[in-house]
C-alpha cells in the first residue's frame, strides 16, 4: 500500500531520480520513489546504458580518489591524461553549436567531480573504461575523448547500487506505480495522482521531483516534435519513457524549453526489437564506424565517419542514418581494423555479412545497389592518404583527398580480406526538449515564475543539449541536477509553505 502522504515524491527510478531521492533523504525528510515500471525493468534508460560518465578531473590523483582500488600497475600502464573543466565547457559548446544553456552548463561542469565523489560516498563504485575508451599503443593504454570512467556493472549495476543505497537510507520505493497527474493549486504542489498495481489513488506531499525521462518511447510525440519518419526509429532503452513527466508538468503551466526537434540517436542494429532488450543491453549499438565506412541503399557514402572522436558524433549520426533511403546503412570494415571493433560487434544477435572479396560482399548487402557500392569503395580506397600514419588514440589527420564526402581521420583502405559489414538503423536514446528549470532545479512556469514544490532533473529537462551531446554527459547531467533537485526539495519540505 502507498502512504496517503509523505514529504517528497520522486517520479522515476533511474540515475537522476535516485540521486534526487538520496539527496532529499539527507535533509531528514520522508521520501517516496514512484516507478512506473515493474522492478525487473526499473531504472529507466539508466539500466540500458553502459554506465559511462563524463566529468572534469585534473589528473590521475582525482581518479584514484574516486576509484581507490585503482592499482599502481594499472596507473603505470595507462595514460589517463586529464579532462579539465575548460575542456568540458569547450566540448559542450562545440557539439551543441553554442546553444547549451550557459547557467545550467556552468553547474553541470563545475559540480561534476564533486557529484561523482558524493555518489561514491553512497556506495556507487566506478572503474576505468578500458574496453571502449582506451587503445593500447606502444605498450600503454591511452584514454581519448575525455571519457574515462564507468559505473561498476554498467547501467544495470548503477541501478542496483542506487536502489540498494536508497533502501539502506530509508527511501521508500514503489514499482508498478505510474504517476498520472500532479495535484497543484495557486500555492504550488500538493501531491500526485498515481495508478499503483492497477488501482488509482492519491499521495499528498510537499514537493515533487520529476525525473521520469524524455518522450522517446512515444511514437506519436516523436513524430509530432522530431518530424516525419521518427515513428520508424528503434528505441534503445525503456518502453516506459513516454513523456509522462513532461506532460503532467505542462498541464499545470510549466514552461517548455530546448531542442524539441532534437534527440540523442545512434547507429543501432537494423533488426533490433522495437524497444531495448535487457538481455542484450546496449549491445545493439554499433560505434566503431570511425575505423571503416558507411554505405546507404544507393551504395553511396553519406557522412564523414572520421569527423571527430566517436564520443562527439555517435549521438547525432542516428538521425542521419534515419534520413537515408530505407532508414538504414551498412558499416564496412576489413581485417586490418577488425581487432579494433568494440565488443558489441561480436554479440550473437547481430546483422552481419562476411565475404572473402569485395565483389561478394556488396552482393550480400541486403537492399543495397551492389555495383554502385563496389565503385564507391574503390573510389574511397584510391582517395585515402596512406602516407599519414594511422593512430586510433588521436585525430590522426589520415583522411581522404578529393571526395565529395570526405573522411577526415582514421581513413584506412578497405582491401584486406575477410571483409565484414554490419547493418544499422536509427536507435533513439532520449529527447532533448523538456521543462525549463532554474539553476536550483525548480520548474518554471510560462510566466517565468518557479512553481512552488516542483523540481526536475535528467532527460526531461530542456535547454542543456542541442543537436548532439558529448558521450557520457547524460548520466552526469542526471546525477548533478538530481542531487540539486533532491536537496532543494528536501529543504523546502522541511519548511511548509
Amino acid at each position: 500500500m502507498l502512504p496517503q502522504e509523505t514529504d517528497v515524491v520522486v517520479v522515476g527510478a533511474g540515475n537522476a531520480a535516485m540521486c534526487a531521492a538520496l539527496a532529499a533523504r539527507e535533509q531528514g525528510v520522508r521520501v517516496l520513489v514512484l516507478e512506473r515500471a515493474p522492478e525487473a525493468e526499473s531504472g529507466g534508460n539508466t539500466r540500458f546504458t553502459a554506465g559511462a560518465i563524463r566529468f572534469a578531473y585534473d589528473g590521475v590523483e582525482h581518479l584514484r580518489a574516486l576509484m581507490p582500488d585503482l592499482t599502481d600497475e594499472e596507473i603505470a600502464r595507462t595514460d589517463f591524461g586529464s579532462y579539465t573543466e575548460e575542456q568540458f565547457f569547450d566540448d559542450m559548446a562545440r557539439v551543441t553549436e553554442n546553444r547549451c544553456d550557459p547557467d545550467l552548463t556552468e553547474i553541470l561542469v563545475r559540480h561534476s567531480r564533486a557529484t561523482m565523489m558524493w555518489m561514491r560516498s553512497k556506495g556507487i563504485r566506478f572503474a576505468p573504461i578500458y574496453g571502449r575508451q582506451a587503445f593500447k599503443v606502444g605498450g600503454r593504454f591511452k584514454f581519448w575523448g575525455g571519457l574515462t570512467v564507468e559505473a561498476h556493472g554498467g547501467g544495470p549495476g548503477l541501478v542496483e547500487a542506487q536502489a540498494k543505497a536508497a533502501r539502506r537510507e530509508g527511501v521508500g520505493i514503489a514499482y508498478d506505480a505510474r504517476v498520472l497527474a500532479l495535484l497543484a493549486d495557486d500555492d504550488g504542489i500538493k501531491g500526485v495522482r498515481v495508478r499503483h498495481q492497477r488501482r488509482t489513488t492519491e499521495v499528498r506531499c510537499r514537493c515533487v521531483v520529476l525525473a521520469a525521462g524524455g518522450f522517446q518511447a512515444n511514437p506519436e510525440w516523436r513524430t509530432r516534435y522530431l518530424g516525419p519518419k521518427w515513428e520508424l526509429a528503434k528505441v534503445r532503452g525503456t518502453r516506459f519513457n513516454t513523456g509522462d513527466g513532461i506532460r503532467m508538468a505542462l498541464e499545470i503551466g510549466a514552461a517548455p524549453v530546448g531542442n524539441w526537434s532534437g534527440a540523442h540517436a545512434v547507429g543501432w542494429d537494423r533488426n533490433a526489437p522495437e524497444f531495448g532488450d535487457l538481455a542484450v543491453g546496449d549491445g545493439f549499438q554499433k560505434h566503431s564506424y570511425p575505423w571503416g565506412i558507411m554505405i546507404n541503399a544507393l551504395g553511396e557514402r553519406f557522412v564523414d565517419e572520421g569527423a571527430d572522436f566517436r564520443n562527439y558524433t555517435y549521438a547525432k549520426y542516428g538521425r542521419i542514418i534515419l534520413e537515408q533511403p530505407g532508414q538504414f546503412a551498412w558499416q564496412i570494415f576489413d581485417r586490418k581494423v577488425a581487432h579494433l571493433l568494440r565488443d558489441e560487434y561480436r554479440i550473437r544477435k547481430v546483422t552481419k555479412v562476411v565475404a572473402p572479396t569485395l565483389g561478394e560482399l556488396v552482393r550480400r548487402l541486403e537492399d543495397v545497389n551492389p555495383d554502385r557500392a563496389l565503385a564507391t569503395i574503390r573510389v574511397y580506397n584510391a582517395a585515402v592518404r596512406t602516407d599519414v600514419p594511422f593512430d586510433p588514440n588521436v585525430k590522426d589527420g589520415r583522411g581522404t583527398v578529393g571526395l565529395p564526402v570526405p573522411k577526415s581521420n582514421w581513413a584506412n583502405t578497405i582491401d584486406t580480406p575477410p571483409f565484414e559489414a554490419y547493418a544499422v538503423t536509427c536507435g533513439i536514446t532520449f529527447t532533448f526538449g523538456g521543462l525549463r528549470i532554474t539553476t536550483g532545479a525548480q520548474v518554471v512556469d510560462t510566466d517565468g515564475v518557479p512553481i512552488a514544490g516542483l523540481y526536475a532533473a535528467g532527460e526531461l529537462v530542456g535547454g542543456i543539449f542541442w543537436f548532439n551531446y558529448p558521450g557520457g554527459t547524460g548520466l552526469m547531467n542526471g546525477a548533478v541536477f538530481g542531487r540539486i533537485a533532491g536537496e532543494a526539495a528536501g529543504r523546502a519540505a522541511r519548511h511548509p509553505r
